[in-house]
């Protein structure tokens, strides 16, 4: 059983908001504002101006806060986690987002509202592991391969860039069997498959929260139709259910293929190179989390 944390006070709390992203709203502003008015706490509010979200988010970690509160999206939280990481301030990566990966993991599918006011009023510091590949991180997720090429085709479509859609869902079909993935995974032998799945303790079912591993998955689909529902709800962890995953827990692997890998990284796609590296990390950053969430005497 875990002891029972102290309540916290906060010095300086910092909250960057994104009004444009998917479930922030054009009144994010001024709801972050009474929902600290009515904690009893000042914050500083802040959001993306022309130097873009990047700069405002390190604008608001360079003023040393006790908190940085984030209502944004999948990438925006991604990236304040990475920012704080183990050692800096305390996160609350909000679901202002679309996914909300991390967030949904974090606060248990609360809107970004009712988790920033049950935080400040009861929170609790939550330690986070997670990954990283190519020195980029994450918490919940990372699928490597061709099914990640429809994740860029899902983006578009939903910033409604039909075309953009359309042509990314053709390369993903094109793509999907031209290439397999290859991986060796915590030493082991060669493999190779269609795509490659990397979960986070914080999410896996086969694995506690403090577990020291990634839960690694080779996923071969059976055809086109199958990569086509793999690549639209591999974000989702609809992936696990697939009958064709094949896992292990490792600390460490690597995986190779003959062009830049596509992937997602917590709901987010980018682009990989051709040989990428990853690892476990213990403790990735330290979130602020509803104490009802954690188990605690």
């Amino acid at each position: 059983m875990k002891s029972r944390q102290k309540a916290l006070v906060f010095k300086r709390i910092a909250v960057v908001v994104n009004p444009a992203s998917g479930s922030a709203g054009p009144d994010a502003v001024a709801d972050v504002e009474r929902i600290l008015a009515e904690a009893g706490v000042t914050g500083e509010v802040t959001t993306p101006g022309e130097a873009g979200l990047e700069a405002c988010l390190q604008a608001a970690y360079d003023t040393k806060p006790d908190l940085l509160a984030i209502v944004a999206g999948d990438g925006t939280a991604r990236a304040g986690a990475e920012l704080c990481g183990p050692k800096g301030p305390l996160v609350a990566p909000l679901p202002g987002g679309t996914m909300n990966m991390l967030p949904n993991a974090l606060y248990g599918g609360r809107d970004w509202k009712t988790a920033l006011a049950d935080i400040l009023r009861d929170g609790v510091i939550k330690p986070v592991s997670g990954g990283e590949i190519e020195g980029k991180a994450f918490y919940v997720a990372a699928i490597l391969g061709s099914p990640a090429l429809w994740a860029e085709a899902r983006e578009a479509a939903r910033h409604g860039d039909l075309k953009g859609a359309l042509i990314r869902a053709r390369r993903a079909l094109h793509r999907a069997f031209s290439g397999r993935l290859r991986f060796s995974l915590g030493g082991r032998p060669r493999a190779k498959a269609e795509a490659l799945a990397l979960m986070c303790p914080l999410i896996s079912r086969a694995m506690e929260d403090d577990e020291g591993y990634l839960e690694a998955a080779s996923i071969d689909p059976g055809g086109a139709l199958e990569i086509f529902r793999l690549g639209f709800h591999a974000a989702l962890g609809d992936w696990r259910e697939d009958q064709t995953v094949e896992v292990t827990h490792i600390r460490a692997g690597r995986a190779w293929a003959a062009g830049r890998i596509p992937a997602v990284l917590d709901g987010e796609p980018i682009l990989l190179g051709r040989v990428v590296d990853f690892r476990f990390r213990p403790v990735a950053f330290r979130a602020l989390v509803p104490r009802d969430t954690e188990t605690t005497a």
